[in-house]
């Protein structure tokens, strides 16, 4: 194991005692020794093992280093397996409704006898859970809708997660010689932010083969169909997947149809009909009386061409202008994720990072970034272990000391993701954001306001001069918490009238703003920002989320600040700060 993944074990045993009820110190011991080793490099730590003297790092003890020195040799640990294994499966379930934590979950299930999610709903709706200390009718309405959203949510994926699944697969049907040609359709090819099920479309003449190859995938839980032309199965993640063979003729027809949506596919076939034609995952037919003739593609270019279309990328087909634009040739040039030349919303160990300073920066010059920007959390950020003005300005320093050394071709630009608090000030004062390069501002905290009180709060935030960009502006989580209530109307014309960025955040779980607000903001003069809010040093490749989703945002390369070449952001930025 990696450091990285050692630290998320450490944080899994923490948060198991924690269920359990274990001394505050013990629990607290874990959580430390998980961010230790974000300040520590692999290479120093495995030289660290191997001469058994990780116990001399301090935060680290006997007891601790043998359990790390047991995940990073053999990649398992016996003490978590046994820890694991003597909690009832039910509360780890229950840890994915918002608002509930370890200790709340141990409260309900101590004083009410709840060990699973049907139990909690059956307390809550007897209202047993609004009677308990600590929670109230609030809170017990909250955690029903927690549940009742994690149903709905339970029946989709992240796509990135989806797209981890598809891709080996893709590439496995390529390699098999009955396959001519392979692709993944539906939501997950469109780049939708998360994905119902998976469609692949396969050419192929002599079937029986791929659908066997494909039913015996080692991943498959269950084969829900198997024919000659179609084949279903459901992996353990209960995630759903579809293959569909065709012939070689039909494949780029059987390609866009399952690609989808449904309402471009209306639209297209409506255009069809104009002309005479069908249009259909078999193919562009001419229709009873038509003087049209049948139409051979053997890719979609044709399809659109015949139908006197410009070629629309899979991200643009939501049926929301697409199909016009295409008409009269003003469809975007999308930006593409080798246009990016750095990006501004990334940790280190010295928050709640997993990597050190030097390994973030080492990482973006591996992937050829021109720049860095780190912005660890404020103080406020206290789960985050957000830096104080003491701490902040060491990190600024070592940012300074680290470019003039020449170690690294990327340069690393000193910013800070800074909290907003609850009524719109800023978490450090102003001399303090003054020594930064630039500001992420961002909601942690109180986010149940009303819509009118956050609004303004956000607001307050865009308007103070240090404010470079507004982070991930709603604060949602993906299939796990709704946005906060926000006008993001207001929201978007202040950040325009302040001249300040909107990031589009590209962690999978986040990419906020949505896509479905970018193209009206950007048309209105709003800037935007794709950045990774990497945690770790395989975070930064989250920029390729969050350039998808900008590419159904409409945004082209000139819309994105981090496009420009490192001279143009340094004096943007210096601009910004009135340098």
């Amino acid at each position: 194991m990696n450091k990285t993944d050692i630290a998320d074990a450490l944080e899994e045993i923490a948060l198991l005692l924690e269920l359990k009820g274990e001394n505050p110190f013990k629990i607290r011991a874990y959580q430390s020794g998980a961010r230790v080793l974000g300040s520590i490099e692999d290479a120093e730590l495995a030289t660290l093992i191997a001469e058994e003297r990780l116990d001399s790092v301090k935060g680290i003890g006997e007891a601790l280093a043998q359990k790390i020195a047991e995940l990073h040799t053999t990649g398992r640990l016996e003490f978590l397996e046994k820890l694991r294994a003597s909690i009832e499966p039910g509360l780890v379930e229950m840890l994915t409704v918002p608002g509930l934590g370890p200790k709340k979950i141990k409260a309900l299930h101590d004083k009410l006898g709840v060990k699973d999610l049907a139990g909690l709903t059956a307390a809550c709706n007897e209202g047993k859970v609004a009677d308990l200390a600590g929670f109230g009718e609030k809170s017990q309405q909250k955690i029903l809708e927690g549940i009742r959203n994690r149903e709905a949510y339970g029946r989709r994926h992240l796509w990135w997660d989806a797209r981890e699944v598809a891709a080996p697969i893709v590439e496995g049907l390529r390699k098999l010689p009955q396959v001519s040609r392979a692709e993944a359709a539906g939501s997950l090819r469109r780049g939708l932010e998360t994905v119902g099920d998976l469609d692949f479309i396969v050419a192929a003449e002599d079937v029986a083969p791929v659908v066997e190859w494909f039913t015996t995938l080692p991943e498959v839980k269950e084969v829900t169909a198997k024919g000659e032309t179609k084949a279903s199965v459901r992996f353990a993640s209960g995630l759903q997947a579809d293959l569909r063979l065709v012939p070689a003729a039909q494949f780029a027809f059987a390609l866009h149809h399952f690609t989808g949506s449904k309402d471009h596919n209306v639209q297209m076939r409506q255009r069809a009909l104009a002309r005479g034609l069908s249009l259909s995952e078999w193919g562009l037919t001419p229709t009873e009386g038509s003087n049209a003739e049948e139409v051979k593609a053997n890719d979609e270019a044709g399809i659109f061409a015949a139908l006197g279309l410009a070629f629309v990328p899979p991200e643009l087909r939501e049926g929301l202008g697409e199909i016009e634009a295409a008409e009269d040739n003003k469809l975007p040039d999308l930006i593409k994720p080798a246009d990016l030349r750095g990006a501004f919303h990334n940790h280190t160990s010295a928050s709640d990072g997993h990597a050190t300073l030097a390994e973030m920066v080492a990482a973006a010059e591996a992937l050829g970034w021109e720049y860095l920007g780190i912005a660890d959390h404020s103080k406020s950020s206290f789960q985050a272990n957000g830096l104080d003005e003491e701490r902040l300005a060491k990190q600024v320093d070592d940012i300074r000391k680290l470019n003039t050394s020449g170690r690294f071709k990327t340069h690393v630009f000193a910013g800070v993701e800074c909290d907003i608090l609850a009524d719109g000030r800023l978490d450090y004062d102003d001399a303090t954001l003054a020594s930064l390069d630039y500001v992420v501002a961002s909601v942690h905290n109180a986010l149940g306001q009303s819509e009118e009180d956050m609004t303004a709060r956000v607001i307050r935030a865009i308007e103070h001069p240090a404010t470079t960009m507004l982070g991930h502006a709603t604060g949602r989580l993906l299939l796990r918490r709704e946005g906060s209530k926000v006008n993001l109307g207001k929201v978007i014309d202040a950040a325009i009238a302040n001249d300040v960025i909107i990031e589009l955040n590209a962690h999978p779980v986040r990419l906020d703003l949505d896509w479905r607000l970018w193209r009206k903001a950007a048309a209105k003069g709003l800037l935007c920002a794709i950045n990774p809010d990497a945690h770790e040093t395989s975070g930064l490749a989250h920029v390729e989320a969050g350039v998808l989703a900008a590419r159904k945002g409409w945004l082209t390369k000139a819309d994105v600040l981090n496009t420009r070449p490192l001279a143009e952001v340094r004096a943007w930025l210096e601009k910004r700060r009135g340098a």
